[in-house]
C-alpha cells in the first residue's frame, strides 16, 4: 500500500456550487480567443480541467472544448467553459466530411491560441487546419510536427501538472473538478431513498473500460463490507454485469443503491462525492472522486501510479500486487491479461483492500449530506 498524492482546497464545496469564472485582470491585454481539444475518454476530460481553469484566467475569459458527444456531460455548468462542441470521432464525424465541417466551424470562431491535451494526430491536424495561430501541444506527441510551441514534460508525477504544463503552470496546487447541479443532486437523494440509505456509505466501482483492470474480488468484499457501512455501486451500463455479481452476492435482503447505467457522469460524481470512501479500480470513477475530494482505495494491476493518473483526494490509498516481471503491461490496460493468468489482479487479496477502507473509514471525517 501506498498514499497517493494528497491536496488542498474544497473541490467538495465546488461541486455544489460553481466558481466564479476567471476574469481578465484591469488594464492587461486580452490574449484572443482559447480552445481546449480533448477527445479522450471522460475521466481524461476530468482530469482536463484545472488546464480549462488556467486557460480561463489566461485568456480572462471562458474558453472553449472540443470532445466527445460521450464526455460533454461531464463538463455541464462548468462556468470556466463558453461552448463545448461535439467531435465524434468514432461516429459521424470519424471521415473526412465530418473533420472539414469541424474545421470549419473553428475557424470561423477565429481562436487565438488552441492547447493540445490530446497527443494525437488527429487533434493536432483539427487545430492546424482551423488556422489557429499558437498550438501549444507536447514535445514527442505525433502531432508535434504541426505544433507552433512544444511543451517538454519534466518529470512532473500526475497527469494533471503535465497538462497544467500547456499553459505554463499554475502559481497554486489545481485539483479536477466538477459541477452537479440540482437535477443531478435531486436524482442522488431518489437513488439513496429508495435504497433506505441514510447515513455514512462507501461506494464500490467494479468496472472498467478495460477489462484486465477490473479486480475479480469486489463481490466478496461486498458481503464483508456490508454489515459494516451501507454500499453504493457506481459504473456505466458496460459495468452492470460487474454490479449484478455483488448483489447477488450479497442477496435480496441487504440494502444497496445500485447506479450502475442509472445516473449521470455527473450524477455519479455527485453520489461519490457525499461517500464517505470510494473503491473502484484504475478507472473514471477515481478521477470524479480526486474532483470531489472523496478518499480512494485505488486498485492497480496492469497499470501503475508512476503512469501519473493516481486518485489525488486527501487520505486516498494504492494497493498494488507485489513485483511481476510482466507488470506493468500497458498504459491503458489491455482487454485481457496478454499471459492468461492475470496474477496482477488475482495476487492482491481481499484482505488488504478491506484493511484499507476499514483504516479510512476510521480517519475521513464523517461528510454525508455535504
Amino acid at each position: 500500500m501506498s498514499a497517493a498524492p494528497g491536496r488542498t482546497g474544497g473541490a467538495a464545496a465546488s461541486a455544489a456550487s460553481p466558481a466564479a469564472a476567471p476574469s481578465r485582470p484591469s488594464g492587461s491585454r486580452s490574449p484572443g480567443r482559447g480552445l481546449v481539444i480533448q477527445t479522450a475518454f471522460f475521466g481524461d476530460v476530468v482530469l482536463t480541467t484545472p488546464l480549462i481553469r488556467r486557460a480561463a484566467e489566461r485568456h480572462g475569459a471562458p474558453v472553449d472544448v472540443v470532445l466527445l458527444p460521450a464526455a460533454m456531460p461531464v463538463l455541464q455548468n462548468n462556468p470556466c467553459i463558453k461552448d463545448r462542441i461535439p467531435f465524434d470521432k468514432h461516429g459521424k464525424d470519424g471521415g473526412v466530411a465530418g473533420f472539414v465541417r469541424l474545421v470549419r466551424l473553428l475557424r470561423r470562431r477565429r481562436y487565438a491560441v488552441a492547447y493540445l491535451a490530446q497527443s494525437s494526430i488527429r487533434s493536432a491536424a483539427l487545430a492546424f487546419a482551423a488556422r489557429i495561430p499558437r498550438r501549444i501541444g507536447f514535445r514527442g506527441a505525433a502531432g508535434a510536427f504541426l505544433y507552433t510551441h512544444a511543451v517538454t514534460p519534466r518529470g512532473e508525477p500526475h497527469q494533471v501538472e503535465r497538462l497544467l504544463a500547456l499553459a505554463d503552470g499554475a502559481p497554486d496546487r489545481r485539483e479536477p473538478e466538477i459541477f452537479p447541479g440540482p437535477e443531478e443532486r435531486a436524482a442522488v437523494d431518489a437513488l439513496l431513498k429508495e435504497a433506505g440509505i441514510h447515513s455514512e456509505f462507501v461506494v464500490l466501482a467494479p468496472g472498467s473500460q478495460w477489462g484486465s483492470k477490473r479486480w475479480p474480488y469486489f463481490p466478496e468484499l461486498a458481503r464483508v463490507l456490508a454489515p459494516e457501512s451501507p454500499l453504493a455501486l457506481v459504473g456505466g451500463p458496460g459495468d452492470r454485469a460487474d454490479a449484478r455479481q455483488i448483489r447477488t452476492a450479497l442477496g435480496s435482503g441487504t440494502p444497496v443503491a445500485d447506479a450502475t447505467g442509472v445516473l449521470s457522469i455527473l450524477a455519479a460524481g455527485e453520489l461519490i462525492r457525499r461517500a464517505r470512501v470510494l473503491v473502484s479500480n484504475d478507472s473514471a470513477p477515481v478521477h470524479l472522486a480526486s474532483a470531489v475530494g472523496t478518499a480512494t482505495v485505488e486498485i492497480y494491476g496492469p497499470t501503475a501510479p508512476v503512469f501519473g493518473f493516481a486518485a489525488r483526494a486527501p487520505w486516498s490509498r494504492i494497493v498494488e500486487p507485489g513485483r511481476l516481471e510482466c507488470r506493468p503491461c500497458s498504459h491503458h490496460g489491455p482487454p485481457a491479461c496478454p499471459l492468461g493468468h492475470h496474477k496482477c489482479m488475482r495476487e492482491i487479496p481481499i484482505g488488504r483492500v478491506l484493511a484499507e477502507v476499514r483504516t479510512l473509514l476510521q480517519i475521513v471525517p464523517k461528510r454525508y449530506g455535504v
